[in-house]
This record gives structure tokens, C-alpha cells and sequence, in this order.
């Protein structure tokens, strides 16, 4: 298996079904955070749950359509980055992430997800990677503006939640772009 490090204490790995344990531990911890910002089905509540949000993230692996990768601090999982959607068709993937409090304030999700978009756009040959998170997640936008992002608009209650409908900020770097500000 391979490990990118991220920090001296830190590295980016891939998260597989064989993970559910440790990830629906670190859910545990993360869960009362993330929730505001990732979808409900993200945030697994038991262990065939856990199971389940790993196991479709490895068949998007396998389809070419998507990935997840956790970030482990001082060997313990605290969050990760992940591609939502990927297309190498449209030449479009969207990225994301989440991260327990703990582990915040380190740079962790900005160098995961460097790591992440530089592959798409690099090996891949992605041309647009989106970042897409509810108004008001205002540590996801600073990481968005830290991957050189340009904010293109806000769809307005685009995406249900159990409190409502929210309105959901769109930012993306272009390759050029991406590859200028390298």
C-alpha cells in the first residue's frame, strides 16, 4: 500500500471497505461536525453503513468515476478528500473532503486535496475540477480559495436537507490554471 505524506505526522492514503471499522470510529468523532456540510449518507451510523459509503467509493474507484482517500495523523484517521465525481469523458471531477475537529488548523485538507486535483488534472487529464459546499462552510471555501479556485456562483436550495434546503456555492480551477499557479 502506498502513503503520501502530507506533514511530518500526517500522510494521505487510500480508504478501502476493509477501513469501515476505523472510519466509522473516526465518524464517531467527526460526526456532530461534518453533518451541517456532507450528505446524510456520507455519515455512516453503523458498521454495514460504514461499509457501505467505503464500498461505493471503491466501485466508483473501479469505474473510474470517483475515489476516496483518508488522511491519518499520528496513525489515527481524522478526515480525508475525496472525488465525488469524475469523469475523464466530460473531463470534469468534482473534490471534496471532510475532517474531525482535532485536525483542524494543520493545512491537512489543502495538501490532501492538492495532492488529489494535481493527479487529476496531471495524470488524468482532467481539465475542471469543481469544489462545490453549502453557503456559510466557510473552512471549505478557504480551502477552495487555497487551491486557486475562482468562485463561479451560488445555486440557490439546489440540495435537500433534513432542515431544509440549502444553497450551495460552486468554485473550479481550470488545468491552465492549475498548471500556471504551480
Amino acid at each position: 500500500m502506498f502513503a503520501l505524506p502530507l506533514t511530518g505526522d500526517a500522510e494521505l492514503r487510500p480508504l478501502s471497505p476493509w477501513h469501515a471499522e476505523e472510519f466509522l470510529t473516526h465518524l464517531d468523532r467527526a460526526r456532530e461536525h461534518i453533518a451541517p456540510w456532507v450528505g446524510a449518507s456520507f455519515v455512516a451510523t453503523d458498521l454495514e453503513s460504514a461499509r457501505r459509503v467505503l464500498r461505493r467509493s471503491a466501485d466508483k474507484w473501479a469505474d473510474d468515476a470517483g475515489g476516496i482517500w483518508g488522511i491519518w495523523r499520528d496513525g489515527v484517521l481524522v478526515g480525508g478528500v475525496l472525488f465525488v465525481s469524475f469523469s475523464t469523458a466530460t473531463g470534469v471531477a468534482e473534490a471534496g473532503c471532510w475532517l474531525e475537529p482535532a485536525a483542524e488548523g494543520r493545512g491537512l485538507v489543502t495538501r490532501a486535496a492538492t495532492r488529489i486535483v494535481d493527479w487529476a488534472i496531471r495524470e488524468r487529464g482532467i481539465h475542471r475540477v469543481e469544489w462545490r459546499t453549502s453557503v456559510g462552510n466557510v473552512r471549505s471555501v478557504a480551502v477552495a480559495r487555497r487551491l486557486g479556485m475562482r468562485h463561479e456562483g451560488t445555486l440557490r436550495q439546489v440540495a435537500p436537507t433534513p432542515t431544509g434546503r440549502v444553497d450551495i456555492e460552486v468554485w473550479a480551477v481550470l488545468a491552465d490554471e492549475w498548471r500556471a499557479g504551480r
